[in-house]
């Protein structure tokens, strides 16, 4: 796999290779990998659609092997809210839970980086990576040595 980032929490990680059958075992990959870390559905099932996406255009794309990496990652805690102090002057602190989010990563051999590209209506492809931007919190690309990386982050609840 390309360029990892560290992180804490599940994870999880294959290789497959650049084949038809791809496509199919990395979303049950996915899918199966995700029902035991029991992620909530909605997450579950939009990482699977965006990681189909993102290895198919892998195949498309590049050949040889296809990383795919899933972590469940802690993301920088938002600052408290200011509060206002009891009218007995005592001080009460508010603490937050890091909120965390699933980050998903589909690494290939080419190192040139992904283009979003307009599609019409008819066009059979080309809205992969839109997906992926109208899905996630967030998402980009990375060049590792032998290749690149996609990721997103899906928020996960609570």
């Amino acid at each position: 796999m390309v360029g990892l980032i560290d992180t804490q929490g599940a994870r999880s990680e294959w290789t497959f290779p650049a084949e038809p059958g791809a496509v199919r075992t990395a979303r049950h990959s996915v899918r199966d990998t995700l029902h035991a870390w029991e992620i909530a559905p909605p997450v579950c099932e939009a990482a699977v659609l965006l990681v189909s996406e993102l290895v198919t255009n892998a195949l498309t794309y590049a050949s040889g092997p296809i990383g795919v990496r899933l972590a469940v990652v802690d993301l920088a805690a938002a600052p408290d809210a200011p509060s206002r102090p009891p009218a007995d002057g005592t001080r009460v602190d508010v603490v937050t839970a890091p909120a965390r989010a699933l980050l998903v990563e589909v690494s290939d051999p080419l190192p040139d980086p992904p283009a979003l590209r307009a599609s019409g209506p008819d066009d059979e492809g080309g809205r992969g990576l839109r997906l992926v931007a109208c899905s996630s919190r967030r998402w980009g690309t990375r060049r590792g040595k032998t290749g690149k990386t996609v990721w997103f982050e899906l928020p996960l609840p609570g």
